[in-house]
């Protein structure tokens, strides 16, 4: 491309003229005549300044010029160019002033070679999101527990033992299913999209982790399939994906339930890790004992007000002897009266009381008696509540799971986490979690018996 244009500006008429007024004169003449044009070129010296901006010089084997692009802009490339990238920059071509270097203003920044295909990426990612494939309404939750992950990727990927080593080191207890699919090739994307249909087919896995590692968009193209985009949208078992690095991105990000940075990060958000399970128990075992203490103290306390309810036989005999000399009181005054009709009375009334009066020794044998059996009913009710308090703390020490999984029994759940008492409706290879006094297990059944 040649550009020519005439010099008719009359700030080079003048006789002299000042450095700044040539370059801003140069600069105002470039600005005005060159338009915005592509130019492709290998990076080189390139610095990503503290404020955002791009720094970096373009080159062939023949020439290079200076180029900038500002924060804003470059925000939107999509990627982080590195030295020896061939690019193609959409730029303005401007003059420096202070140092009368031209360099270009960059606007725009595709990898070279790659424009049709990022214009098809862009293409594919605007019809599915208008269809609502992206929507988050959509997405669904992976399960924290599931009862095995899937993992969809090459079986000689770095990706996949990244993946297992994070699985094996966050959730041992989880089975892995690998379904096998190249991940870059002619063939990859269908290849991929297959071993989605098989994964639901099946129905053996509750979360599928679509994973590969980084590289060029020609790597990843895989990942922007159409079809294979489409099935991981309708996909019945949730989809994680981890494809590349934290700063790709591709169709099947935008598709998926989950998008994660990396394959390690994926794993990391297919389950809970065993550590934080172990955590939960523990807590909800100091929940049933805090329980079983409070209950333990609520016996007590009620244990404590039935005692104070029992009343002594001392007690009793000083209501008794308080009565007792009131009545005598009474019956003193009463005798006193100065009417000879009412001693008469008295009289009489006191020999009544005297035929009455019950015999003290008699009485007081009596009382003694009846307070030795009070003192062996209250001994008796005593040992009878200890008694209970007793078996009820042994009843509880025997419905405590814990205590029961310690003698060497195990709780068995099956696949829906209901606990099983019966083996009538287990089925052969159906698959059950156990849980023990330390840890648990997941087994598969090969026979039944009645």
């Amino acid at each position: 491309m040649t550009v020519e244009f005439p010099v008719r500006n009359d700030v080079f008429m003048r006789d002299i003229m000042t450095v700044a007024q040539l370059n801003q004169a140069v600069g105002q003449l470039l600005e005005r005549n060159i338009p915005s044009l592509w130019v492709r070129g290998e990076i080189s010296n390139f610095t990503q300044a503290a404020s955002g901006h791009w720094y970096f010089t373009l080159k062939d084997s023949r020439a290079a010029v200076r180029a900038v692009m500002f924060r804003s802009r470059a925000t939107a490339v999509g990627f982080v160019p590195r030295a020896g990238d061939q690019v193609e920059v959409r730029a303005r071509v401007s003059l420096y002033e202070p140092r009368g270097d031209y360099q270009l203003q960059a606007d725009g920044m595709r990898r070279a070679g790659l424009g049709n295909l990022y214009e098809a990426f862009l293409r594919l990612k605007a019809q599915l999101a208008e269809e609502g494939l992206f929507d988050p309404a959509v997405k669904r939750v992976p399960v924290s527990l599931p009862r095995a992950i899937g993992v969809i990727t090459s079986l000689h990927a770095a990706a996949l033992r990244d993946v297992l080593s994070a699985l094996a080191r966050r959730a041992p207890q989880v089975p892995v299913v690998v379904y096998p699919a190249p991940v870059q090739g002619t063939d990859a994307a269908a290849r991929l999209a297959a071993q989605v249909q098989l994964a639901n087919a099946r129905q053996e896995v509750d979360t599928l982790l679509l994973v590969r590692g980084g590289g060029s968009i020609e790597d990843l193209w895989s990942f922007n399939d159409e079809t294979l985009a489409r099935l991981v949208a309708a996909s019945a078992i949730p989809v994680i994906s981890g494809v590349g690095h934290e700063t790709d991105f591709t169709i099947v990000d935008f598709v998926a339930d989950v998008r994660a940075p990396t394959p390690t990060a994926a794993a990391e958000l297919a389950c809970v890790s065993r550590a934080d399970l172990l955590g939960r128990v523990g807590q909800a075992a100091q929940r049933l004992a805090r329980g079983q203490q409070r209950r333990l103290d609520m016996a007590a306390q009620r244990l404590d007000r039935a005692a104070a309810q029992l009343v002594s036989p001392a007690r009793r005999l000083a209501h008794q002897a308080e009565r007792l000399n009131t009545l005598r009181h009474r019956l003193a005054s009463a005798w006193k009266g100065p009417h000879g009709h009412r001693a008469a009375r008295t009289g009489l009334l006191a020999q009544r009381l005297a035929h009455a009066t019950p015999d003290l020794d008699r009485a007081g044998e009596r009382l003694a008696a009846l307070a030795r059996r009070l003192d062996q009913a209250q001994a008796r009710q005593l040992a009878t509540r200890q008694a209970r308090v007793a078996a009820l703390a042994a009843h509880l020490r025997a419905l405590d799971p814990q205590h029961t999984l310690a003698r060497g029994y195990a709780i068995v759940r099956d696949a829906q986490g209901r606990i099983l008492r019966d083996a009538a409706p287990l089925t052969r290879g159906e698959e059950l979690d156990l849980t023990f006094a330390q840890g648990g297990a997941q087994v598969q059944v090969l026979d039944k018996r009645q």
